[in-house]
């Protein structure tokens, strides 16, 4: 099963639950009957069980599921909404963005998505690094990737693994690494940039007006937010 918004849920409740009771994961694992590389894969959000498999997880740690439905991607709502009640230093140091971008120096590189976005103010959720890279760039950023631990986020299997590294493969841009998850849009010339900063210190970013032009998911998390926003202040 393809890793999707429920399977990370779900594992993320699970791994909760076994914390909670200190537990580890070969500790549940015996308790379920399952092998523990499989509760490994579950909590990292990369595949879930079967269904009874799910409910043995569960009940192993004297809790079960509780099904329930919500208005289609609910769940945005609610993180816009958080995000905009915190302040956009406490947003920006949640990323974890420095420690990712002081070790990309040698790859020419801007920020563009929803990190773009969320840099110039916009409460969007952000759960990767999205930059723009250029093609001729791909050889160094490969060899980065190398040193680094990268992974190519791998769509037939819905994980992390098994894939060429090298951006000319075919295969989303996405990739994990020892500093975190790096989504990338390729291209011949890097696009136009302003700089904004925070903290003391300066990033190149792809201003909002391109964006919404250029960036499909970003666009339509920056229209989700104003439609809230015009909501809020009718």
């Amino acid at each position: 099963m393809s890793s999707t918004r429920l399977v990370t849920l779900l594992g993320a409740a699970a791994r909760q639950q076994r914390q909670l009771r200190d537990l580890s994961q070969r500790q549940l694992a015996a308790l379920a009957e399952v092998d523990q590389a499989a509760v490994a894969r579950f909590e990292r959000g990369e595949r879930a069980p079967t269904i009874p498999v799910l409910e043995r997880l569960f009940a192993a740690m004297d809790v079960q599921l509780v099904v329930g439905v919500e208005p289609l991607d609910a769940h945005l709502d609610a993180q816009i909404d958080g995000l905009a009640a915190r302040p956009i230093a406490e947003r920006i140091d949640g990323l974890g963005l420095d420690r990712l971008l002081d070790r990309l120096t040698d790859v020419p590189q801007v920020i563009t998505g929803c990190t773009a976005a969320l840099l110039q103010g916009a409460p969007v959720p952000v759960d990767a690094l999205e930059i723009a890279l250029r093609w001729q760039d791909s050889k160094p950023f490969t060899r980065w990737l190398e040193t680094n631990y990268g992974q190519r986020w791998n769509g037939r299997w819905g994980e992390f693994g098994g894939v060429w590294l090298e951006p000319e493969e075919p295969g989303e841009h996405r990739w994990s690494t020892r500093y975190g998850e790096i989504r990338a849009t390729m291209c011949d010339d890097l696009p136009e940039t302003i700089e904004v900063r925070h903290g003391g210190r300066t990033y190149q970013v792809v201003p909002l007006v391109e964006l919404e032009l250029s960036e499909p998911r970003a666009a339509e998390l920056l229209r989700r937010y104003r439609n809230r926003q015009l909501v809020s202040d009718s």
